[in-house]
């Protein structure tokens, strides 16, 4: 299907091309409504149900956003790297956190007050700018996410995961996922079960698209996988 190709390939190039912006400079320049926070790997920086009244700036470090429902199925919903905000639902009236935000490796952060961030993106259009063209160029990757959810199978949308997690097109060069990425981790973000990641991460390293000995010792994904998402 030309459409859904034509949105995968945009969001597998493109989504992970914000605009390059030097927040810390921006932040520096306020010295109350923000703490510096560190957090060791698998805390809650925030849980799921708790007042939002803050928004954070990650600095450092790989996030995982998920959503829990009534029946305690979890399902990720994101995974954050350095440079990314998250928690700013509570600018929008938003009085809980709908989701929890997972520490995925060591993390450091800006905790943004409310007020402040609001004072911010009222006083500093030059913030406000940046910081909408930076949620918007998130929100067109959670739009390829949907698209991709609909249209595409399953070992599409896991090629299409592994791409995004290792950044690809961001620097025109692929990184190594995180060895806390496991196989559950992925099933979940695709949709699928765990066995059928397995099944598809044994095919793609026998392509050579990838290149592993097991997940918990880290995982390369080489752009050639591109061609999984772009397949007809």
């Amino acid at each position: 299907m030309a459409l859904t190709r034509n949105h995968s390939q945009a969001a597998a190039a493109n989504a992970n091309k914000p605009p390059v912006v030097d927040w810390e400079a921006f932040l520096a320049g306020f010295a109350s409504g923000k703490t510096n926070v560190e957090y060791g790997a698998s805390r809650n920086i925030f849980s799921q149900g708790q007042p939002a009244d803050s928004v954070f700036y990650l600095r450092q470090g790989k996030v995982k956003i998920a959503v829990t429902s009534d029946q305690g199925k979890e399902a990720i919903v994101a995974i954050l790297g350095a440079g990314d905000f998250f928690g700013e639902g509570c600018l929008a009236g938003q009085p809980l956190r709908i989701a929890t935000a997972t520490s995925m490796t060591d993390c450091n952060l800006v905790r943004i007050s409310k007020p402040l961030m609001a004072r911010m993106l009222h006083e500093k259009h030059e913030i406000s700018e940046l910081f909408v063209t930076h949620l918007l160029s998130r929100n067109i990757r959670f739009e390829g996410d949907l698209v991709d959810q609909l249209f595409n199978s399953s070992e599409k949308r896991l090629a299409r995961i592994l791409l995004l997690l290792a950044h690809f097109g961001k620097e025109s060069r692929a990184e190594t996922i995180h060895p806390r990425i496991n196989q559950e981790n992925l099933a979940q973000m695709v949709g699928t079960t765990r066995s059928r990641v397995s099944h598809f991460m044994n095919k793609f390293k026998k392509l050579g698209f990838v290149d592993y000995e097991s997940l918990s010792g880290g995982l390369t994904v080489n752009s050639s996988l591109l061609s999984v998402v772009l397949h007809d």
